[in-house]
C-alpha cells in the first residue's frame, strides 16, 4: 500500500490519538490474505493445475465385490488420497443393503455436500437397521452444515447423538454389526480423516478396516460410552482414547523405548502428526534423546519442540512437508527392541487433543500391515523436495539432497506408486 494512503487510513481510525502511527502499522513481505487465492482454482486453465489421478482401488474392495466378506478374511490399511475413498464408501454402502446387518455406528465431524456416506446411513435406516450417528456440532466452519445434515438424518430415522459440553468428539470411527444364524461379526473402520468424500481427495489420511473381534468389541464398547459419557471410555487393550488414557499410554511407550534402549540399544521412535505442542510429550521426547534414542518427527504444523539442542535434543530430527495434499495422517512408531508397535488414528500431541477431545489411536495387530504403514512413513521421512527441516533456533530450512542421493518428493512418489504399500500387506505370513 502506498505510504500516503496508509497514513491517511491510520489517521482516520476513530478519534484516538497515538504517540506514533508506527505503533499500529506493520509491513510484511509477500501477499496478504492467502484465502483469496482459492479463486484461482475456478479459472479454466487445466494446464496450470496438477494433473488429476484416480486413487488406487484394491480388487477385493471394489464396488460389486463382497466387501464385508473380504474384511472378514484380512485387515486393510488405506492411505488416501492415493488409495481411493470409494473403498470406504463401498464398505458402508454394502452394510446398508445387507439384510444381515443390524446396526451401524459412526462419528461425523465434517460432512461433504451430497455425501455418499449420509446416503448409506439414510438407506440403512430405511431398510430397518439401527443407525447411530454421533455428530459434532462444534466442528469449526461446519456448524451450519452439520446441523442441516443432522436434521436430514433424524427425519430418515437415524439416531443422532450430539456432542457433549466442553468436549469434542474428533475420533474417526465406524462400526457395522452383522448377525447370521451362526454368529455375529463386527466390522470396524478407524482412521485419521473425516467421512468426507471431498476432503479425502486433498488430505493425506490413513484408515484401517478390520473384523478383528478384539478391536471391534472395544470400538463397540466405546460407542456405548460415547452415547452416555465419553469420560468413562477405556482402558482398552488395542484402543488409546482421550481424554482418559491416551496421553499416559503414549508417555508409557516413550519410557518403554528409553528403558529398552538402555538394555539393548537401537532405540528409535518415528512420529507423523499435525501438531506437537503438549509439554509432557515434548519433555518425554527430550528424555528419550538424552538417553540416546533416535527420534524422527514429521510434524506438518505447530511444533513447540526444539531439535538439535546440545545435551537436550541432538538425537531428534523434525521435518515438515507442505505440498499438494494436506498432511493429515497420524502414525506413531515404536521400535520396542524389535517388537515393533505402530499406532494409527486421529490424535495429535496437543493439549486440546489429549485433554478436551475424544480421540482414538489404536495399536495395529497385523505385522504385515505394520510393514506397509512403515513403508509410507519412511517415504515421508526421506522427502528432500517438499520437506523443511526445523532448526534449533525455531527456523525452518529447505532440505537439500545430499550428493548422489535420490531426489524424492514423497507425495509425487505416492501418486506414481499408489498401491505399492499393499504389497507388504499381501505378503504371506
Amino acid at each position: 500500500m502506498p505510504a500516503q494512503l496508509r497514513d491517511y487510513l491510520a489517521h482516520s481510525i476513530g478519534s484516538v490519538r497515538l504517540p506514533s502511527l508506527e505503533d499500529i502499522q506493520y509491513e510484511i513481505e509477500g501477499p496478504f490474505g492467502f484465502v483469496d487465492f482459492w479463486r484461482f482454482l475456478k479459472l479454466n486453465r487445466p494446464d496450470l493445475k496438477d494433473a488429476p489421478f484416480r486413487g488406487y482401488v484394491l480388487p477385493e474392495l471394489q464396488q460389486g465385490k463382497p466387501v464385508l466378506r473380504e474384511i472378514e478374511a484380512r485387515d486393510y490399511a488405506l492411505y488416501h488420497p492415493y488409495d481411493s475413498f470409494d473403498m470406504v464408501v463401498n464398505f458402508l454402502a454394502e452394510a446398508a443393503a445387507d439384510p444381515d446387518v443390524t446396526d451401524i455406528y459412526i462419528t461425523l465431524y465434517r460432512i461433504d455436500p451430497g455425501s455418499p456416506i449420509i446416503s448409506s446411513l439414510v438407506k440403512a435406516a430405511s431398510n430397518g437397521k439401527s443407525v447411530t450417528a454421533l455428530i459434532e456440532l462444534k466442528a469449526k466452519f461446519d456448524e451450519v452444515n452439520n446441523i442441516n445434515w443432522a436434521k436430514v438424518m433424524t427425519k430418515a430415522g437415524v439416531k443422532v447423538v450430539y456432542n457433549f459440553p466442553k468436549i469434542k468428539v474428533h475420533a474417526k470411527l465406524a462400526l457395522v454389526v452383522r448377525k447370521t444364524k451362526d454368529n455375529m461379526i463386527q466390522y470396524s473402520h478407524i482412521g485419521s480423516g473425516n467421512y468426507n468424500s471431498v476432503t479425502t481427495r486433498i488430505y493425506g489420511d490413513i484408515g484401517y478396516l478390520t473384523a478383528n473381534p478384539e478391536i471391534s468389541a472395544e470400538v463397540f464398547d466405546l460407542f456405548n460410552k460415547l452415547t452416555t459419557d465419553p469420560r468413562r471410555a477405556g482402558p482398552y487393550k488395542h484402543l488409546l482414547v482421550s481424554p482418559t488414557s491416551l496421553k499416559n499410554e503414549i508417555l508409557s511407550r516413550i519410557e518403554r523405548e528409553i528403558e529398552t534402549h538402555r538394555q539393548k540399544g537401537g532405540g528409535y521412535l518415528a512420529f507423523k502428526m499435525n501438531g506437537l505442542v503438549d509439554k509432557g510429550i515434548i519433555q518425554a521426547l527430550y528424555r528419550a534423546s538424552q538417553a540416546g534414542v533416535r527420534v524422527d518427527l514429521n510434524v506438518r504444523g505447530l511444533c513447540c519442540l526444539r531439535p538439535g539442542v546440545p545435551g537436550v535434543s541432538e538425537n531428534i530430527r523434525v521435518v515438515s512437508i507442505v505440498g499438494r495434499f494436506l498432511e493429515h495422517a497420524r502414525i506413531y512408531y515404536f521400535r520396542n527392541g524389535g517388537q515393533e508397535e505402530v499406532l494409527l488414528g486421529s490424535s495429535d500431541m496437543m493439549p486440546r487433543n489429549l485433554e478436551k477431545r475424544v480421540e482414538v489411536l489404536f495399536s495395529v495387530p497385523d505385522q504385515r500391515i505394520r510393514s506397509s504403514v512403515l513403508k509410507i512413513l519412511d517415504i515421508h521421512l526421506r522427502d528432500n523436495v517438499k520437506a523443511r527441516v526445523l532448526r534449533s533456533d525455531g527456523t525452518y530450512e529447505k532440505v537439500k539432497p545430499k550428493p548422489g542421493e535420490e531426489i524424492l518428493d514423497s507425495q509425487l512418489w505416492l501418486i506414481n506408486h499408489r498401491g505399492a504399500w499393499h504389497e507388504a500387506a499381501n505378503a504371506p505370513n
